[in-house]
């Protein structure tokens, strides 16, 4: 596993400490829960970019889908 290095700001840091006496929490677990809902907010933000991409190229109105199409 790749070592990685995390820095906080100052507020952070002391939101952290302060959060954590108050819900007595460790602060690597409100970390690891504040990181999923991130993931999962992401996630989800993500998969509707993509479909919209996906319905902005394939959603035709009436007259582009129907244009140059002659009907004898």
């Amino acid at each position: 596993m790749e070592n990685i290095k995390i820095e906080f700001k100052q507020s952070t840091v002391e939101n952290l400490q302060l959060f954590s006496k108050m819900l007595n929490k460790d602060i690597n677990l409100m970390l690891e829960e504040a990181l999923e809902q991130y993931f999962d907010s992401e996630q989800k933000r993500l998969l509707e970019k993509n479909i919209n991409d996906e319905n902005a190229m394939t959603n035709l109105d009436y007259n582009e889908f129907w244009d140059g199409v002659e009907l004898d």
